[in-house]
């Protein structure tokens, strides 16, 4: 990996759908061990999976992951936590607005 560069990798992967009440959730695993690192992209090739409510879908797809260069991997670090705390901008009111 370069300083600039990004390379790409496939891999085999399981993505699971959950629309229960318990529990909504999208999960992939990487059937090949693979490790994804801050500002690496995964894209799953396939159409979009949909779960019926109170079901799991479970398939096997084709992962693409485009692997960051160093010096996104850097930024991606230095400026993460700023980034999850404009997640957490919110506040709570009494008041009803129409």
């Amino acid at each position: 990996m370069g300083i600039l560069t990004r390379n790409i990798e496939r891999a085999p992967c399981t993505v699971e759908v959950s629309h229960k009440f318990e529990s909504l959730h999208a999960h992939i695993r990487f059937d090949n061990g693979a490790v994804v690192h801050p500002g690496d992209e995964v894209l799953v090739k396939g159409p979009e999976i949909m779960a019926p409510f109170g079901e799991v879908v479970i398939e096997k797809r084709e992962a693409t992951i485009i692997r960051a260069s160093a010096v996104e991997r850097l930024w991606t670090r230095l400026t993460g936590d700023f980034e999850v705390m404009e997640l957490c901008e919110f506040s709570f009111s009494e008041e009803v607005t129409l």
